[in-house]
């Protein structure tokens, strides 16, 4: 039985579950502040919101369970002011790109 997906912060608790998720993924492990994907007591996937990085686990359909997690985390940097650091990235990115035009 299928109660839904929670998504939520990752706790210290989840570390071994996310770990474990990343090995499944054939992924690095994630660093930095975690939102998770739980579906009946379980991590299906875990998100980084330093680097959006994703890892699942590739023995359940996590396709929405991901997407949640992408949704859920443009909440959290609307809301932060985009101060992750891939909003930072995307912030210098047009700045660099006119820099390097004006050099031509």
């Amino acid at each position: 039985m299928n109660d839904g997906v929670t998504i939520r912060r990752a706790r210290p608790a989840d570390a071994a579950a996310i770990e474990e998720l990343a090995t499944l993924d054939d992924s690095a492990p994630l660093d930095g502040d975690l939102i998770v994907a739980e579906v009946n007591g379980r991590i299906w996937a875990a998100r980084s919101l330093a680097d959006a990085r994703l890892v699942s686990d590739p023995f359940h359909p996590t396709a929405e369970a991901r997407a949640l997690l992408e949704l859920r985390a443009a909440h959290i940097e609307r809301a932060t002011g985009g101060r992750g650091l891939a909003a930072r990235w995307r912030r210098r990115l047009p700045a660099l790109d006119h820099r390097a035009s004006s050099l031509l």
